[in-house]
């Protein structure tokens, strides 16, 4: 039997816990767009959408007491591509995709932004032949173990913002980001940043591809120096206020 007469009769897939009634969904959440008329993209836009919704509620429900910018950034965590690229090795979706001859020569059954596509097209495609309720089991289901493990979201923060809540909380301005060097051709530049935190230390410089990218590795050296300087009792600018204001009584 080929590949596409059995995905015509296909009904479930391992790892998923769904049989479908309307086996041409899945075909349909299965075929890319290089394989003409009927492919996933518009099965793909339902599933992002449903994926954010559930994701966002049982954030909402396990999480409590986590304010709305922490829980963006822990919905951000799960329903980014490289984790839903992730799932789809797991459930070895790969296999089963229907692409056309020039993706298949190129690989496209393991490149990340397919793997993901395809994915957030079964989940819609659940959902047009279940329900929501049936779709919604699904994406817990498999989503289970992810949400049990996730950091804290503190941890999720980038660097840069990072270092901006640190010096801010011990009422110090923020900090200064300037490239002072800028080397290589178009195609492979690299930007040499340094990252100024007034005169509490030395300014910390990193290097990168983009300006982006060494902006946010200067901001990782010059944080973990100043939890370390913080930490030790220096630096707090209200606490120091604080015992000025003390002994002047």
């Amino acid at each position: 039997m080929s590949k596409d007469c059995a995905i015509d009769s296909l009904q479930t897939l391992p790892g998923i816990d769904y049989r479908f009634r309307d086996p041409g969904l899945l075909r349909q959440a299965l075929t890319h767009r290089s394989c003409g008329p009927g492919h996933y993209e518009r099965l793909e836009f339902l599933g992002d959408s449903l994926l954010s919704l559930v994701i966002s509620e049982q954030l909402f429900l396990r999480r409590p007491h986590a304010p709305e910018g922490d829980l963006s950034r822990l919905r951000s965590r799960l329903v980014r591509d490289v984790t839903l690229a992730s799932i789809a090795r797991e459930l070895e979706l790969g296999e089963h995709l229907r692409l056309g001859a020039g993706e298949l020569r190129s690989g496209g059954f393991l490149r990340e932004s397919i793997l993901a596509d395809v994915f957030e097209a079964i989940v819609g495609a659940i959902l047009l032949d279940g329900g929501f309720s049936e779709a919604r089991r699904v994406v817990c289901e498999v989503f289970e173990a992810r949400l049990e493990s996730l950091p804290e979201a503190d941890t999720l923060k980038d660097p840069k913002t990072r270092l901006q809540e640190l010096l801010q909380a011990h009422g110090h301005d923020l900090p200064e980001y300037e490239v002072i060097e800028e080397s290589g051709a178009d195609h492979a530049k690299c930007f040499r940043v340094e990252c100024r935190a007034g005169e509490l230390t030395t300014p910390a410089t990193a290097e990168a591809a983009s300006r982006r990218k060494a902006e946010q590795a200067a901001a990782k050296i010059m944080y973990g120096r100043l939890s370390e300087y913080f930490k030790s009792g220096r630096g707090n600018k209200h606490a120091t206020a604080r015992d000025s204001g003390e002994n002047e009584q």
